[in-house]
């Protein structure tokens, strides 16, 4: 049975049997269809094994900016040489064609050598010998004579030359432009040639126009990353910086300079994963570390070891990127935030994964109080859609005071628990050198998504349920 053609297909074999290897743009010409039409028309042919599409690539070249200056006064050396032929002897001091020639000078001298030209004797230029027109002058001017002044490089042939052009700054400018060209197959030109004035009527009766379309699920974000966006315009919106940490950390920015002691059950490897066999070289200044070690002896009361802090962790918290950014830089005002990936060595459930987002900021000024933090907070969450927001005391190792947030799940019908919060314990910044304070808060990305889209597990984020993915609405 003969193919269905479309009448944009019937216009396109018409065209290439009369003349084949034309450009989309040359079959637009003939056909007088658009480019658009004209593209589609060639991708069914293409499907149909009606046509062959080739692609090809053209390389042209154009005078630069001492390209255009050589063509006008001629190249450095041949500046020289022009200069030279003016003065009584054909010569002169170095000083004076140095003076004359300017930043050119270097670059005369060298190549009107390289073309023995000149002789230099005691600090003088001699002209000497033949002074012909280059190959490289001829392509200066081949080029200039052509509108725009664009040639092709198949054109000029001479690739040394160019290539000897194209080490000097600024003489070429190379650019290249792709080619589409489109051929019938021998399949091609016997559909072509039995093309008739009756398969218009034939394309009509085939199509279907209420026929079901076939579904398209269009590309999108994971919900998850959508609200991990969100969070980031917030904190932005608020005039917060972002700041970036590598997922990898020492023990002494994931727990000493957070004055986590290193007997903490923390630090065991039943909650934290450590890189066998793997320590950090440099871990932080030599102040930094004589000054952590310091305030873990007096308040801790034990042998702090250095080679305990070099161990290498996944980081379990992204406070470690914002407390090393403020040891590094120690401003007396900032306002900044940190997003990024987490690991804890915990049993996965419904509400526990070992592997997920955390959020991390923190505010630093000379009068700033539980109370702005507190403030900080409820705006956050009101711009997440969270209205009934309460705060409860509570104990983190390195803030004093501290406190947790909640806020209340009209659909759970109770209060959740979100993020954490205080005040950097003088412990964490003064060894530092932090000397004004410092409000930090914290939180799990993943328990604000399941309050959104109302899951009840979390692990349904990572499931891959397309079912969900594909219907949960992107705004909450």
């Amino acid at each position: 049975m003969s193919q269905v053609l479309h009448p944009i297909e019937q216009k396109l074999l018409k065209s290439l049997l009369e003349k084949q290897n034309l450009t989309p743009e040359d079959l637009c010409e003939k056909t007088q269809l658009s480019i658009d039409q004209v593209r589609r028309g060639i991708e069914w042919l293409k499907f149909k094994e009606l046509v062959q599409v080739n692609e090809s690539e053209k390389n042209f070249v154009a005078l630069g900016k001492m390209g255009n200056e050589a063509f006008e006064k001629g190249l450095p050396e041949r500046q020289l040489v022009n200069y030279l032929k003016s003065i009584d002897g054909f010569s002169c001091e170095m000083s004076q064609a140095k003076n004359q020639l300017k930043n050119e000078f270097s670059p005369a001298i060298a190549n009107a050598k390289k073309n023995g030209w000149i002789e230099i004797h005691e600090n003088r230029i001699l002209l000497k010998g033949y002074h012909d027109t280059t190959p490289e002058e001829r392509i200066i001017k081949l080029i200039a004579s052509k509108n725009p002044m664009v040639s092709s490089v198949d054109e000029i042939g001479d690739k040394s030359t160019l290539d000897s052009l194209k080490k000097r700054p600024e003489i070429l400018n190379f650019t290249f432009t792709k080619y589409t060209t489109v051929n019938l197959t021998e399949k091609g030109i016997e559909t072509a040639k039995n093309i008739s004035s009756d398969t218009v009527d034939v394309l009509v009766r085939a199509i279907d126009v209420e026929a079901p379309a076939p579904t398209v699920f269009a590309a999108r974000a994971h919900p998850l990353q959508d609200v991990i966006n969100e969070v980031r315009e917030i904190f932005v919106g608020l005039g917060f910086t972002e700041i970036v940490g590598n997922q990898t950390q020492s023990s002494f920015w994931n727990f000493d300079a957070l004055f986590t002691p290193q007997d903490h059950p923390a630090r065991e490897m039943q909650d934290t994963f450590y890189l066998k066999g793997l320590h950090a070289k440099n871990i932080g200044t030599k102040n930094q570390i004589s000054n952590v070690s310091q305030v873990h002896k007096k308040g801790w009361r034990y042998d702090w070891k250095l080679e305990e802090s070099k161990r290498l962790v996944l980081r379990t918290h992204t406070t470690c990127v914002t407390i090393k950014e403020l040891a590094d830089n120690r401003p007396e005002e900032a306002r900044i935030f940190s997003i990024g990936r987490v690991f804890r060595n915990e049993k996965v459930s419904y509400k526990h994964l070992v592997e997920f987002n955390q959020v991390e900021g923190v505010v630093v000024g000379k009068n700033v109080s539980l109370r702005d933090l507190m403030g900080l907070q409820r705006e956050f969450y009101l711009k997440m859609g969270m209205k009934k927001i309460k705060f409860w005391p509570t104990f983190f190792p390195y803030t004093e005071p501290s406190l947790q947030s909640m806020v209340y799940n009209e659909k759970l019908g109770k209060w959740v628990e979100l993020f954490g919060m205080g005040i950097f314990r003088p412990e964490v910044t003064i060894p530092l050198g932090i000397k004004n304070p410092v409000l930090a808060w914290g939180g799990g990305i993943e328990r604000i998504a399941m309050l959104k889209f109302g899951l009840d597990d979390v692990r349904e984020l990572y499931n891959n349920n397309l079912g969900w993915l594909r219907n949960v609405s992107k705004c909450q």
